[in-house]
């Protein structure tokens, strides 16, 4: 279907892909992982035709046609929503155009009539007639709603354009689709359907994405970037992650035979069939588990942070007692009459539909902000940790790492640089690198730095924002082991689902109008139906 051929790209001296030669095959979804750097965003670029490559070649086969997700939020902006979408499908898109441009003339001619019943004939045989009511069906299954479809895009707010790009992307049925963090900006419905919609899609899809839950839905491939070269390996993100650190761990293990190592290889691909079996996507990934095989197993390369959040003290049954609170911001009542009492173990997904909710929430109890009504009280016994969604303020001076993180040290012991570079070196920041000035920090770099503040202050409570943002998959994977073996409490927020479902044993959800406060999991809130009707009625105005 679409084959890369000894690709080399190379930027000033510095060589991102070394002849590498992979093929993508139909009715596979591979996943494109790598390192934060190694050149994801790029390969997707090169194969889509967006960039050429220093050397080499890519080539889609005769007569099929490819899809790409656009990253320009605003390129239709001039263009109605319905339409915007029919241009997924640009041959058909530019064939409509044509035969409009024929009928507007003021000289039609015989020879006019003739070529528009030819383009007529292809417009058919293209599903031209039924195309209109395939985008607006599109756009309903996004959640775009029918009064919607007939707007400019420049009226859309950023989420809902993001969708209508999805449902370009998908316009068509394309040969190959090709999608670059397709997740971001979504909310949990609309990845739960775009992942029912890729896991039966019967074509070729190559995506990008740090959303592990959405890559062991979809991937039937994952297409690892490692040293400027791309390996491939059969099975979804979660059987690539367990079975490289089980050959990791084969590999240290030097006095084992190799025909015990090979029955636990079996035994491991056994035991992940038959989970994925039971899983709500058995069909859909039959296909991948009939190709999980040991020879793809290898041990990664991959350098993992040590994140090990260790209590000072435990804490006592008082946790948080919070009575009544409500948050207005710009006139506009984020959440209202809020009343919770967290007790001792709980760890809680923090969810709402307005962004901004979760991140008031915890200003307020943080002690940053105020309440428009209500009031809060921690236990005596506690010690917060916080992980904001937004960190620049931390890193406005010119301190090196050691320096920055000294700022933080309470005792004497603790400021001493052994100390203080045993923390950064949990979290990859070895040698010189823990000497670089704070203020020249990428975004995953600022949060690394962040959770070295938060070990080192070896809290009892962790309040965290939004712990993906900015984290390559292997710091986004140590993260959320770190939170599962944490004895203390949390309260935290994302838009990971993986995150969401493996760390929380209790949801609240704060609405303009009220409370959700369950202890269950994740899973079990979203397939609630009692809760959709009270989630509903709890948004409505």
């Amino acid at each position: 279907m679409l084959t890369v051929s000894n690709l080399s790209v190379q930027f000033g001296k510095r060589v991102l892909f070394d002849e590498v030669n992979t093929k993508f095959t139909q009715g596979n979804c591979y996943g494109i992982i790598g390192a934060n750097g190694s050149g994801k965003s790029t390969f997707l670029k090169i194969i889509s035709g967006e960039i050429d490559p220093t050397s080499g070649s890519v080539s889609l086969e005769k007569g099929k046609r490819m899809s790409v997700l656009s990253q320009d939020h605003f390129a239709f902006d001039e263009f109605p929503v319905l339409e915007t979408v029919m241009m997924g499908n640009r041959p058909l898109f530019d064939l409509k155009k044509e035969l409009d441009a024929i009928y507007a003339k003021p000289d039609f001619s015989e020879e006019d009539g003739v070529k528009a019943g030819e383009l007529w004939v292809e417009f058919e045989e293209m599903g031209g007639w039924t195309a209109e009511n395939e985008a607006a069906s599109l756009l309903s299954s996004v959640g775009i709603k029918d009064d919607m479809h007939y707007v400019l895009m420049k009226d859309l707010d950023g989420k809902s354009k993001v969708r209508v790009l999805i449902g370009q992307a998908l316009f068509g049925n394309p040969d190959v689709l090709i999608m670059d963090e397709p997740t971001n900006d979504l909310d949990f419905e609309t990845i739960g359907w775009l992942e029912h919609f890729l896991a039966t899609f019967e074509n070729t899809v190559i995506v990008v994405s740090h959303d592990r839950h959405f890559l062991d839905a979809v991937c039937t491939n994952i297409s690892d970037i490692d040293f400027g070269k791309m390996n491939q390996y059969s099975g979804n993100y979660t059987f690539w992650y367990e079975s490289s650190q089980l050959a990791a761990r084969q590999r240290a293990q030097q006095n084992k035979k190799a025909e015990d190592k090979k029955k636990e290889l079996e035994e491991f691909i056994r035991r992940f069939s038959a989970n994925v079996a039971k899983s709500k996507q058995a069909t859909s990934r039959k296909k991948m588990i009939e190709k999980l095989n040991i020879a793809d197993i290898k041990p990664s390369s991959r350098r993992y942070p040590a994140i090990i959040f260790e209590q000072e003290r435990q804490a006592g049954d008082q946790i948080l007692h919070v009575e009544h609170l409500s948050k207005i911001i710009d006139g506009e009542v984020i959440f209202k009459d809020v009343a919770i009492n967290l007790a001792k173990g709980d760890k809680v997904m923090l969810l709402s539909k307005y962004s901004r909710a979760a991140t008031a929430f915890y200003e307020i109890i943080t002690g940053t902000d105020h309440p428009d009504t209500g009031d809060y009280k921690w236990g005596v016994t506690t010690t917060q940790a916080y992980l904001p969604i937004e960190n620049a303020d931390y890193f406005k001076s010119n301190l090196n790492l050691v320096d920055w993180l000294r700022q933080y040290a309470k005792t004497e012991l603790e400021k001493e640089e052994v100390n203080l570079r045993g923390f950064l070196g949990k979290m990859i920041f070895s040698g010189d690198e823990a000497l670089k000035s704070c203020n020249v920090l990428s975004g995953g770099e600022k949060v690394r730095c962040m959770l070295s503040r938060m070990m080192m202050k070896r809290a009892n409570v962790l309040l965290i924002d939004e712990p993906t943002n900015h984290l390559d998959l292997e710091s986004i994977q140590a993260f959320n082991n770190a939170l599962k073996n944490f004895k203390g409490t949390v309260i935290f927020s994302t838009h990971d689902h993986e995150f969401a479902q493996t760390v929380a044993n209790r949801i609240i959800e704060i609405t303009p109008n009220g409370v959700i406060d369950r202890y269950m999991t994740f899973d079990e809130y979203l397939d609630s139906n009692k809760i959709k009707e009270l989630r509903k009625k709890l948004y409505s105005n």
